[in-house]
């Protein structure tokens, strides 16, 4: 039988294999010279201040609301079309959460929606603290225009750019948090590079990077400086200063995700050239394929294409449904946050946010990662036809 082909895979070299053999031969399994090193490579790659590397990004966007003091009585407002992680970040900080429809060409944050959102927001004096915007399948959200808001109404950005890293937005990295206080990202194995599980979060403000490493690890400190009882100390001692986690990346992760980090422009790369054969594959059928916008690079984690079906996902079930039974790995991303059990029990219902619950009922996920093989793809793309 066919192996199925996978919507996203990691590709492990023997360089990445090496890599974290040589940690495994070392004294350091977990908080050993390779995680600052690893940091300091991301925030080279990406021109920002700080990197702090956690186990997940999921940890790292907990890590960035509490360093951005997001608390009881706060709002954070992010899109319904992303994993739940970018919600449930401020719900692990006990914040109001609520949401923001989408753009129906980018698929990314609405502007004009957020703007009228927190002009309404404003008169009732329901600001949100924190905004998440989300980079969807690679795309850069237009950060330069939530940054001119986000002054205008006093709010704190944090880009969730787990799909993202690699992507530019007018010749500017995204994750160097020129229009943003901290950005995220995932090295999940279905990303652009992986380090087995981990995130990121780059930033350009010194304290929001100090607290984000007290925070990580248990809220203690071992740097003398810091402590808060005066006097001299013995080499052993340390001081918890607040109620942190155990959020760390250990050093096996972040050998692998150093290695990785070499080949992230040659990732980038050829998911695009991927991406640019299924655009011209599909452009007669009656899909709506994504569409990179003017001044942005994007990363392609995610190839994903709606179908035209005026709100009815039964047609998106058997597309889904028969890709699969052929061998392709189809899936859907996402299922609007908002909808999920957890958060209509928190009062969001249907109808709420209309493009965000349409390209859910649309949206298809084809395979798209570097491994993709120039038959694999023609694959995918005959059965796609047959189906249309």
């Amino acid at each position: 039988m066919t192996a199925m082909i996978p919507y996203g895979r990691q590709e492990i070299t023997q360089d990445d294999i090496d890599a974290v053999v040589k940690v495994l031969r070392s004294d350091f399994l977990t908080q050993g010279p390779v995680v600052p090193q690893f940091e300091a490579a991301v925030a080279k790659k990406v021109k920002a201040r700080c990197a702090v590397s956690a186990n997940s990004a999921t940890s790292a966007l907990h890590l960035a609301c509490l360093a951005l003091q997001l608390g009881k009585g706060d709002r954070l407002w992010t899109v319904p079309n992303t994993f739940v992680a970018s919600a449930n970040c401020g719900r692990y900080c006990d914040a109001e959460v609520d949401f923001v429809d989408i753009d129906p060409v980018s698929w990314n944050l609405s502007i004009p929606k957020l703007q009228d959102k927190l002009l309404l927001a404003r008169k009732n004096s329901c600001l949100p603290k924190i905004v998440v915007p989300v980079h969807f399948a690679g795309q850069p959200v237009e950060q330069e225009a939530i940054w001119e808001l986000s002054q205008e109404f006093g709010f704190k950005v944090l880009e969730d750019a787990s799909h993202a890293i690699g992507a530019t937005r007018h010749g500017e990295s995204v994750g160097s948090c020129r229009w943003s206080h901290v950005t995220i990202f995932s090295f999940h194995p279905v990303k652009i590079m992986t380090s087995g599980e981990g995130g990121i979060a780059m930033t350009n403000d010194d304290a929001v990077a100090d607290q984000m490493k007290l925070l990580r690890s248990h809220g203690i400190t071992r740097e003398s400086a810091r402590f808060s009882r005066s006097g001299t100390h013995s080499e052993w001692y340390y001081e918890q200063q607040s109620l942190g986690y155990n959020y760390r990346m250990t050093d096996l992760q972040a050998a692998l995700g150093l290695s990785q980090l070499s080949r992230v422009d040659s990732y980038v790369r050829r998911r695009n050239e991927l991406a640019r054969v299924y655009d011209v594959a599909l452009a007669d059928m009656p899909l709506q394929l994504p569409k990179v916008q003017a001044g942005n690079q994007s990363s392609f984690h995610l190839y994903v294409v709606r179908v035209h079906c005026d709100q009815d996902s039964a047609k998106q079930r058997v597309v889904y449904e028969t890709l699969r039974r052929n061998g392709i790995g189809a899936n859907v991303h996402y299922m609007p946050v908002h909808l999920q059990p957890y958060y209509r029990n928190l009062g969001f219902s249907d109808g709420q946010f209309p493009e965000a619950e349409k390209h859910g009922k649309s949206a298809i996920t084809l395979p798209l990662y570097p491994g993709l093989t120039a038959e694999q793809q023609t694959s995918v793309i005959n059965v796609l036809e047959a189906i249309m």
